[in-house]
């Protein structure tokens, strides 16, 4: 037989850290108020925050993060739009470290490593 989907734990517990609620800060201000877009940006922080709640459903459905190589494979990325949501799972404990737009230098991802 093979793996049900049981052995995920039932529910994750959900934590944004201060340096993704930045990230997400500055994203959608800059929408906002630079481009003058603010139904945009309203729809942009949506669109995060729906992506977010895919991830504490099913946090392993994500691609592994390459830039930051790990042999338990804790740190996931989800694409949003054109920006990547980086997170670490741990148990049962997702922690959302940063969104980062896609075009960044890879560098710039394997920092949030050391973000709590």
């Amino acid at each position: 037989m093979g793996k049900s989907k049981e052995q995920n734990p039932a529910s994750y517990t959900l934590r944004i850290s201060e340096n993704a609620l930045c990230n997400l800060d500055e994203i959608t201000g800059y929408i906002a108020f630079v481009r003058h877009q603010p139904q945009n940006a309203i729809h942009v922080g949506e669109m995060f925050f729906d992506t977010i709640r895919r991830i504490q459903k099913n946090p392993l459905a994500f691609r592994e993060c390459d830039e930051i190589p790990t042999s338990s494979k804790i740190y996931r990325k989800a694409v949003c739009l054109s920006w990547l949501i980086i997170y670490k799972i741990k148990s049962d404990v997702i922690t959302v470290l940063g969104v980062i737009h896609g075009s960044r230098r890879p560098s710039k991802i394997s920092r949030l490593r050391r973000r709590k």
